[in-house]
């Protein structure tokens, strides 16, 4: 659950975006400045958080009561050897926090730290995670929360989608670049797989709401709706000005997931009951370019 640790919002003095090349931490660093609040974007190429140097230069960067923003990952975590990296992305950003005087810490989790279950998701749901990349987030909290006396706020992000997303993985962004080559859209099976997708730009909008109320706890990001993934395929075909083919696979493997993974978003709710999520009809629309609608 998140808590507010303010009444009524008020902008940070600044906000270091840890992670600000990516897809996740790009989104927030843009909405941070459209906003109006000072923000300092730190990628990959500002600071190699893997170097051995990593802590000393992120720390001297740092000034009293900033707000950090930890978005810097490599993801999906899918091998050993990423989550070594991860392993060492994380100790450097703790190295540098620990006993630094900032107001306010946002970690970029994910929804991944979760078991599967019959139940919706919500924060009391056991975190139980079956891959690496969930074990990979589940020991980010857990390091964090251990090393780090700061006021923190666990986001934990379903499915992501948008223009910018760099991963191409199956569902919006992977359907809308196959479409718009006039590429066949191949579902995994029947496409019946019913999942939560939430877009890039509502995560950002989150992220600026929890930063101006200094939240606290853990919070998922999930829209509270699941779609097939046929279902997304048809949206964007029926979007398409050109005639989109969808083919069904045969499938390899179990469904993910038991094939629905939906969320209880009362905690969500209750923490900014002026919030609306993009409906996925609309967001799938925001993925252009490349494809006119």
């Amino acid at each position: 659950m998140l808590e507010h640790l303010v009444e009524s919002p008020a902008k940070p003095s600044r906000v270091v975006v840890i992670g600000s090349g990516g897809f996740v931490g790009g989104a927030v660093f843009r909405r941070l400045v459209d906003f109006g609040i000072d923000a300092l974007p730190l990628g990959r190429k500002e600071l190699d958080l893997t170097s051995d140097r990593a802590s000393e230069m992120l720390r001297s960067m740092l000034m009293p009561q900033d707000a950090v923003v930890f978005a810097a990952a490599r993801v999906p975590c899918r091998d050993l050897g990423i989550m070594i990296d991860n392993a060492l992305i994380t100790m450097a950003v703790i190295g540098a926090l620990k006993g630094a005087p900032i107001s306010h810490l946002i970690n970029i989790s994910s929804d991944a730290v979760y078991c599967d279950g019959p139940e919706p998701i919500t924060e009391m749901t056991p975190t139980a995670p079956t891959t690496l990349h969930g074990a990979m987030h589940l020991a980010r909290e857990i390091a964090l929360r251990s090393d780090l006396d700061v006021p923190m706020a666990n986001l934990r992000p379903t499915l992501l989608y948008g223009r910018d997303d760099p991963h191409n993985g199956y569902g919006p962004n992977r359907f809308y670049r196959l479409a718009a080559g006039g590429n066949v859209i191949e579902l995994f099976g029947a496409g019946e797989e019913r999942r939560d997708h939430v877009l890039i730009d509502d995560l950002a909008e989150i992220v600026l709401r929890v930063l101006l109320y200094r939240s606290i706890g853990i919070l998922n990001v999930a829209t509270g709706e699941v779609h097939s993934f046929r279902t997304i395929a048809d949206l964007i075909s029926g979007a398409s000005a050109t005639r989109v083919i969808i083919e069904e696979t045969p499938r390899i493997g179990p469904m993910p997931h038991n094939g629905y993974r939906p969320f209880d978003i009362a905690a969500m709710r209750s923490a900014f009951p002026d919030f609306d999520y993009v409906k996925i009809r609309d967001g799938v629309r925001r993925l252009q370019p490349p494809m006119e609608l």
